[in-house]
């Protein structure tokens, strides 16, 4: 498997690409090609070009969860696939793959919609749509992981704003909010967009899904944003226990997290062009 980030935060020095706050990586595996989570803006598609990635040739597009900074990107690349057709460019209609309520309104505050911009039905027209809670294999070996078991006793317990579900306002505990795992051949590549769900969780889903302990890799965001001491000191012990390979962390993971995870893990640095390849 091969995977490229196309937006993160971050961007390394002499390499002039685009960051922004959010999430893109497209991944390469066992013949199928997959656009994970599509930032912000038209950012990643910039990116993508720079790096001679073709948008139009994609499999699957999977949402992590429906936030702004992950999917309101799904707008400039529907006006890609658009252009792409009027100018009889190659080009698939791929299938999304997320969870039902990644599309759901969602407000926070003052603002009126920090949810997908596109409703299903508009989505319908660019792509195939698979909407699960349960998990989706897209590959033998690549997984996307539905909704996330929520066992450990530090995570996911804040709501952030509020989402519209059956007509009504509730609290918002991104239940949505989902990942991806890949089974290497010397173990588990797990890839993350915020981690709402809980970074621990979501590992401890992905080895049970899998049927796999062993963990190569974690790239995504933690949603360590100066977190509560019980979850760091949490996420810190469960890491120390769990010893995988390499740990790159960023995105929604703030400086003090990443310094007390590269205490006990392999922390590396991640930014946009960085490309990370996984034996099958």
């Amino acid at each position: 498997m091969k995977l490229t980030v196309l937006i993160d935060n971050n961007t390394f020095i002499d390499r002039y690409f685009l960051g922004e706050p959010g999430v893109s990586y497209f991944i390469e595996a066992e013949e199928k090609k997959i656009l994970f989570d599509v930032g912000y803006s038209d950012a990643f598609i910039t990116n993508a070009r720079k790096l001679a990635i073709d948008l139009l040739d994609t499999d699957y597009v999977v949402l992590s969860h429906g936030h702004l900074d992950h999917t309101w990107g799904l707008i400039p690349l529907a006006r890609l696939h658009t252009e792409g057709v009027i100018e009889k460019l190659p080009a698939r209609k791929p299938t999304l793959v997320t969870h039902p309520m990644t599309l759901s309104a969602r407000t926070f505050n003052d603002l009126t919609e920090i949810g997908s911009l596109l409703s299903e039905d508009k989505l319908s027209g660019y792509y195939h749509l698979e909407l699960r809670r349960e998990p989706v294999w897209l590959t033998e070996r690549l997984v996307f992981l539905g909704e996330i078991e929520r066992t450990s006793e530090f995570e996911a317990k804040t709501p952030i704003g509020k989402i519209l579900e059956g007509g009504a306002e509730r609290d918002d505990f991104l239940v949505d909010d989902s990942a991806l795992a890949y089974k290497s051949a010397k173990g588990l590549v797990i890839i993350t967009g915020c981690s709402h769900a809980g970074i621990c969780n979501i590992v401890e889903y992905a080895r049970k899904v899998c049927a796999e302990d062993k963990v190569v890799d974690i790239i995504g965001g933690f949603h360590l944003l100066d977190p509560s001491s019980e979850q760091l000191q949490g996420t810190i012990e469960y890491m120390r226990s769990l010893r995988p390979d390499s740990v790159h962390a960023c995105h929604c993971t703030d400086l003090n997290s990443k310094i007390a995870l590269s205490r006990v893990v392999d922390l590396k640095e991640v930014g946009v062009g960085l490309t990370l390849e996984y034996q099958d």
